[in-house]
């Protein structure tokens, strides 16, 4: 039984297609990372520790010192959240503004919390 040359191209692309989705299957994440802080339970984590650092120190803390009190704060764990900065602590604001309607600053958050 001979092939043709198409025949042969055929079973040769076949194989290189399975070999490379295989490839990216095997290099995909299969599970969470110990350090995720992007799911939501992180989401919620951060948030209970802002508003409770809010809550310790006031209305008037501005957002540069919030982040500085954040990092202090008992409840926050440092190898966890080892991304966290500035500009995270102002997403996670922008967030807790969105999801909380009459709260559009610290302020706020210390008042109705």
């Amino acid at each position: 039984m001979e092939l043709s040359t198409s025949t042969w191209m055929m079973i040769f692309f076949i194989i290189s297609l399975t070999a490379s989705i295989w490839k990216i299957y095997a290099f995909l994440p299969n599970k969470a990372l110990e350090d995720d802080d992007t799911n939501e339970a992180s989401q919620e984590e951060l948030e209970r520790v802002m508003v409770d650092t809010i809550k310790e120190h006031g209305a008037d803390i501005s957002s540069k010192e919030l982040y500085e009190k954040m990092k202090t704060h008992k409840n926050f764990d440092e190898k966890h959240f080892w991304r966290f900065n500035q500009n995270r602590l102002n997403q996670l604001l922008s967030h807790y503004y969105m999801a909380h309607k009459g709260i559009s600053s610290i302020e706020d958050i210390y008042l109705k919390s």
